[in-house]
């Protein structure tokens, strides 16, 4: 049998196979961010996964690198996911949310003419950022990023709040756990960069000071939820959003420490540079391993026999499929029978309707009788 599909117990909660769907950013929420009963079938589809971790989603009004990503922070933000929650689980799957500010990686455009919020309002590089929108026709492209500004003491402890607050909500929407986004170039790895912090607070300077928003978000959220019930998301390497980390051994080093101390579920280690042909899995498993003793998860351009072999090695825990899983809603089963892996289509990524969405053919007459029963829901 392949190891992906071996079991797992993550933190007590079962897992029938190591197959994991990764957090993809795919723009079909309203501007008011709730979720709909199309993403719930998105959803649905793929809930022969091991875990799912949804799209990265909002916990602040201030947050938004991609227009039309939902959010977790309203009462019909919350009551959308439910219903996506309660359909995933009616579907025998697993789920968590991946929680997501974007910080300086936004436009004015997307924050209702507010500035970006970012560690220390550095905006050298906003050519390089990746901010994406719908244009009036409807089509979805990539905007400019506008200039961000610091954020005050306040609106720091304001943001962790947030994350705890998101997560709260999470749990009261169904999830099963939460995963925080500390990765690609994002608020949290903002604050975890030597070049785009250079704050003089506790938040500031050394690589423990840089560590501290990412530590007090999660102890806000650990007096709420179960640590167990909570992963993290890491790049150490990554150069989107040109985070540009001085010293990332050293960052990461004591990043993987911590979050060895907190006892969270698991690392997800994403290799962003493996998609352009520069992978550093090897270097990220090896340094992670040597830091975090509990599950690792690792996500980046991982072929799927890749993938059995660092399960068979045990050099990682569990494996997320990200482009694998926009064209293949059962890649599970299709792991299983040694069908051929569809791949996506160039369009629909990001915004639209159904199309690219929910329209991937199953392999095999079990998987239509699948996506029949899904599309009538």
């Amino acid at each position: 049998m392949s190891p992906l599909l071996g079991g797992y117990d993550l933190h007590g909660r079962h897992l029938p196979n190591r197959v994991v769907m990764a957090p993809m950013t795919r723009s079909r929420a309203p501007l008011h961010g709730s979720p709909t009963e199309m993403m719930a079938q998105y959803y649905v589809q793929r809930a022969s996964a091991g875990l799912i971790i949804t799209e990265a989603t909002n916990v602040s009004t201030a947050s938004a690198a991609f227009e039309l990503t939902p959010g977790i922070i309203t009462s019909e933000q919350i009551a959308g996911w439910r219903n996506v929650t309660s359909q995933v689980h009616a579907a025998g799957g697993r789920i968590f949310m991946q929680l997501w500010h974007g910080g300086r990686v936004s436009s004015f455009a997307l924050l209702g003419g507010e500035a970006p919020l970012s560690p220390s309002g550095v905006n050298d590089d906003l050519e390089k950022l990746q901010v994406w929108g719908q244009l009036q026709n409807g089509h979805y492209t990539r905007i400019h990023a506008t200039p961000s500004r610091a954020m005050s003491l306040d609106e720091v402890k304001q943001t962790v709040a947030q994350f705890r607050q998101g997560a709260i909500n999470a749990i009261e929407a169904g999830f099963d756990g939460v995963e925080v986004h500390a990765a690609n170039g994002y608020l949290l790895h903002q604050f975890l960069s030597s070049t785009t912090n250079t704050r003089d607070d506790r938040y500031g300077g050394s690589i423990a000071n840089r560590a501290n928003f990412l530590r007090d978000i999660l102890t806000e959220i650990g007096t709420a939820v179960p640590l167990g019930r909570v992963g993290v998301r890491i790049s150490p390497y990554a150069h989107y959003n040109n985070v540009r980390d001085a010293d990332p051994d050293g960052t990461y080093d004591y990043v993987g420490k911590m979050l060895d101390e907190f006892g969270v579920a698991y690392v997800h280690a994403a290799d962003t540079n493996g998609w352009s042909g520069h992978p550093d899995l090897p270097r990220i498993i090896e340094r992670t391993r040597k830091m975090f003793t509990g599950p690792l998860m690792v996500n980046g351009g991982i072929s799927i026999d890749q993938a059995n072999a660092l399960i068979r090695d045990g050099d990682a825990d569990l494996v997320a499929f990200a482009r694998a899983y926009i064209a293949n809603p059962d890649l599970v089963e299709r792991i299983a029978s040694h069908a051929p892996l569809a791949a996506p289509k160039h369009t629909g990524w990001y915004g639209g309707d159904q199309s690219g969405y929910l329209d991937y053919p199953f392999h095999g007459s079990a998987g239509r009788n699948v996506q029949q029963g899904v599309a009538q829901a």
